[in-house]
């Protein structure tokens, strides 16, 4: 268990507790005290809502398949399984960069052999998280290359047709690198009766391409350039026009 200093505008937070349960499961713990009493809800709110919403991941969202193939239900001579199951294991590969830009990785497949994520070779700005990952098994003695495009953005994005027309296999990707989060309010009481405190506590679960502390950094981040003002000249010309 260790303690990160998180220095986020005037208030802090503290990480209490950290856990790695596996490659893909990274769980920490973070204590806030808000800025007022009251406020606790609605800045629990707004942390809960970005770092779920808000938090850029990378996936493979485009693979071509090696040789001449109709359609993803096609089956490859030497390869256990088909194009449409190749593609579901290339979903589950967690990636981690801070590139927005697309970015090209490919996978040498020499067999006979199982191959997995930590095969695939990507740029110098991608870094595989889950090497363990499982992609294909090759049952025999063939050598073929399959081509990855990288992308990093936020949610769920729908596969393009246009892509099967070029003849790759498009992805519906899933970037979500933030697997939960929740919070709870603890008050503090004086003798009184009267709320003297209240401390705000997050619980944030990654994949393991991002660290929770660096989730928590990023939806505190977007969260303030959401709610930044326009500049007053830009204001007002939006409400009143320019003249």
């Amino acid at each position: 268990m260790g303690e990160v200093q998180l220095p986020v505008g005037s208030a802090y937070r503290r990480c209490i507790e950290s856990e790695v349960g596996n490659e893909r499961s990274y769980y920490s713990r973070f204590i806030t005290p808000p800025p007022g009493v009251g406020q606790a809800n609605t800045l629990g709110i707004a942390m809960r809502r970005a770092s779920l919403g808000e938090s850029k991941g990378a996936c493979v969202t485009l693979a071509g398949p090696p040789g001449r193939i109709n359609h993803e239900y096609s089956t490859i001579a030497g390869v256990r399984e088909s194009v449409h199951d190749i593609l579901m294991n290339l979903k589950e590969i967690v990636l981690a960069t801070n590139l927005s830009a697309a970015q090209e990785a490919h996978i040498p497949i020499i067999g006979p052999r199982k191959v997995v994520a930590r095969d695939i070779v990507p740029p110098p700005s991608v870094k595989v998280t889950r090497p363990a990952q499982h992609v294909v098994t090759i049952t025999r003695k063939i050598h073929l290359s399959t081509e990855l495009r990288i992308e990093r953005g936020y949610g769920y994005r729908g596969r393009s047709m246009m892509e099967f027309q070029k003849g790759s296999f498009p992805l519906d990707a899933v970037s979500m690198p933030v697997q939960n989060a929740n919070y709870s309010i603890h008050r503090l009481e004086s003798h009184g009766g009267g709320i003297m405190k209240e401390m705000l506590l997050l619980e944030i679960r990654t994949n393991g391409s991002l660290a929770p502390r660096e989730a928590i950094y990023e939806a505190s981040r977007n969260s303030v350039n959401l709610s930044s003002p326009s500049p007053r000249n830009s204001l007002d010309e939006s409400i009143y026009g320019k003249g």
